[in-house]
């Protein structure tokens, strides 16, 4: 009976599990029948919106700017040279580099002892050429005086001849008296001949006093020349530079002892490029005489100044490129010869453009603009000038329309977009502030007090900035650049 319930109830089970498994079949098979029945279902897609700065477009009048490097020089600069070859005496305390002289001022003195001789034998010579043209003076007098006693006696015996005919002729005289006084008077016409001969000796001998007395003049300008050239003066008030010399040292002729560089009358020389040299011309083809802005970067305090473009260079230059321009300084206040400064020019005014971010403009000088339904739409524009981060343009029917300002491969033409306006975009970066430990600080400051080329109204401003609790993370990273640390 055992054998038999177990038999039963397996078989049962059996029966029970085959029953499962047909109706599970039957389950499957309907429902992959009835999901095979049914039409597909696609599902809705969620447009994407991405949020981005706009600017507006505002066309108006701008003058635009153009950068340039260059270098700052004097316009008048003066080689002092040695004239003559001696010892150097007599040096003026003012006489050093950077040394401040006045105009005229005596700075060196060469020995002038052999300078003074020969002025000394010239001045003898003058007056021994003034003593003879004075006795030539006189003897032409006397030659003068001869000459005319010599012309009465020719009167004289030209009377007694005439005598002595008539006496002849009434029987009374005698023909040897005739004779006699024929000789006398030949004779007396020869005396005369011979004083005109001293006459003319006489004035050629004024001629050559006055001829030596000229030459004696210039032997003695020539050497107070000499004499003058053995001093060294300032030709123009400045500043001394390069300066080379030490009492009692030997000199040679013609050898460079300091130059003179004015301090006032400063000049920045600079290059651009032709297309940029053409911005700068006139109607006539003639350099403008535009406004321009020099900045000396000291460690991160700028010293500007004023200018205007004065001139340009003659030709290219062998081995370079563009044009060579200078400009003067208005007030060339903490700048120095030699300096390395940013030189900022302003073009002609720009009618009809607009100011735009960089990065608005693709390569194809295209921009986004947002559309109807804020989708964004691609719009051709001129690019007039690149100004830094920013580009001026020009454009149709773009006034007062929205772009974006920042273009990134995610959009194009039919993206909708989110704008976002205000000033929030454009709230400018502040400057990173560090806080200086006192070694640090002490360190930077050290470096500042002892940098001798640095203007003093410059470092006066540093070292009130290096006083503070939070220090220009710029400035202190250009400091420590330099000092190598």
């Amino acid at each position: 009976m055992r054998f038999l319930r177990k038999s039963l109830s397996g078989l049962f089970l059996v029966a029970v599990t085959l029953g499962l498994l047909v109706y599970a079949g039957d389950m499957v098979f309907k429902a992959v029948e009835t999901r095979m029945a049914q039409e597909p279902r696609v599902p809705r897609a969620r447009e994407r919106v991405f949020a981005v700065n706009v600017v507006p477009v505002v066309f108006e009048s701008i003058t635009p700017q153009m950068s340039a490097f260059g270098e700052v020089q004097s316009q008048r600069t003066l080689e002092l040279r040695a004239a003559a070859s001696g010892a150097l005496i007599d040096l003026d305390p003012a006489f050093v580099e950077g040394g401040q002289v006045d105009a005229g001022q005596l700075l060196a003195r060469i020995d002038p002892a052999d300078a003074q001789a020969a002025l000394d034998r010239a001045q003898s010579d003058l007056l021994d050429a003034q003593a003879e043209q004075r006795e030539a003076d006189r003897a032409i007098v006397l030659a003068q005086d001869e000459l005319l006693a010599a012309q009465e006696q020719v009167t004289l015996r030209e009377q007694a001849l005439q005598r002595q005919r008539d006496l002849l002729a009434r029987n009374v005289g005698t023909t040897a008296a005739v004779e006699s006084a024929e000789l006398a008077l030949s004779s007396a016409r020869q005396s005369v001949l011979t004083r005109r001969q001293a006459v003319a000796s006489a004035e050629a001998r004024i001629d050559q006093a006055a001829t030596r007395l000229k030459r004696a003049e210039i032997a003695r300008d020539e050497a107070q020349r000499r004499l003058d050239e053995t001093e060294v003066r300032a030709e123009f008030a400045g500043t001394l530079s390069d300066v080379t010399v030490v009492a009692g040292r030997l000199v040679t002729g013609n050898e460079q002892l300091a130059r003179i560089v004015d301090p006032d009358t400063l000049e920045v020389a600079f290059r651009v490029s032709t297309q940029q040299y053409a911005r700068l011309l006139d109607e006539e083809g003639r350099l403008r005489n535009a406004a321009v802005q020099v900045t000396l970067d000291v460690f991160g305090t700028n010293i500007s100044t004023q200018g205007s473009l004065s001139r340009e260079g003659a030709a290219v230059g062998e081995g370079q490129t563009g044009r060579l321009l200078f400009a003067n300084l208005d007030a060339p206040r903490g700048f120095k010869p030699g300096d390395f400064v940013t030189v900022t020019i302003e073009e002609a005014p720009l009618r009809f453009v607009a100011r735009l971010p960089a990065t608005a403009v693709n390569a194809a000088n295209e921009v986004l603009v947002v559309g109807e339904d804020e989708k964004l739409q691609v719009a051709e524009v001129q690019l007039m000038r690149r100004q830094g981060n920013d580009v001026l343009i020009r454009a149709r029917d773009l006034q007062g329309r929205e772009v974006v300002a920042e273009r990134t491969p995610l959009l194009g033409a039919g993206i909708r977009v989110k704008p976002l306006r205000g000033d929030a975009a454009n709230v400018p970066e502040q400057p990173e502030m560090l806080e200086l430990s006192d070694e640090r600080r002490a360190k930077l400051v050290a470096f500042v007090e002892a940098n001798t080329r640095m203007p003093a109204e410059a470092k006066s401003r540093i070292l009130s900035q290096l006083a503070q609790d939070k220090v220009p993370a710029q400035m202190v990273e250009r400091i420590e650049s330099r000092m190598g640390g």
